[in-house]
């Protein structure tokens, strides 16, 4: 495999309405939801690998730490940056960041780049078919 540490790639999403806590069910404001922001988060390890993935190859997630710091309203543009740092076997961990570019907020901020969540996603390198064929096998028991 071609997958090397340093690896990156970033999404942006504007929040929608569904994107939202309320309409995640994670909560009752109309705000960017914790798991929307980690499915973004996923989002960015994914493209930041699948180029270099052998053919009928991909990953899956394993595991997740995520610190969800900021509130981003319906309208805001978020960017969530990951980068490989580690690769071991088949095992990939990636840290990501994710930022909100906004006008100045009412605490008194300036707008700009502010930080809206950040952590990390482990992911696992797997052959499609022998895993859907596993996870198939181990639905009918």
């Amino acid at each position: 495999m071609a997958i090397a540490v340093g690896q990156r790639a970033s999404v942006s999403v504007v929040v929608a309405d569904a994107d939202t806590a309320i309409q995640a069910g994670s909560g009752d404001v109309p705000v960017l939801a914790t798991p929307r922001l980690l499915a973004l988060a996923e989002a960015a390890t994914v493209a930041a690998i699948s180029p270099q993935l052998p053919s009928g190859m991909t990953s899956v997630g394993t595991s997740a730490s995520l610190e969800h710091r900021r509130a981003s309203l319906v309208g805001a543009e978020v960017v969530v940056e990951a980068e490989l740092t580690e690769v071991d076997g088949r095992r990939l961990v990636f840290s990501f960041i994710a930022r909100e570019d906004g006008p100045p907020g009412p605490d008194g901020d300036d707008g700009g780049d502010r930080v809206v969540g950040a952590g990390t996603v482990e992911r696992v390198v797997v052959d499609r078919e022998v895993f859907l064929a596993r996870a198939a096998a181990g639905h009918r028991r």
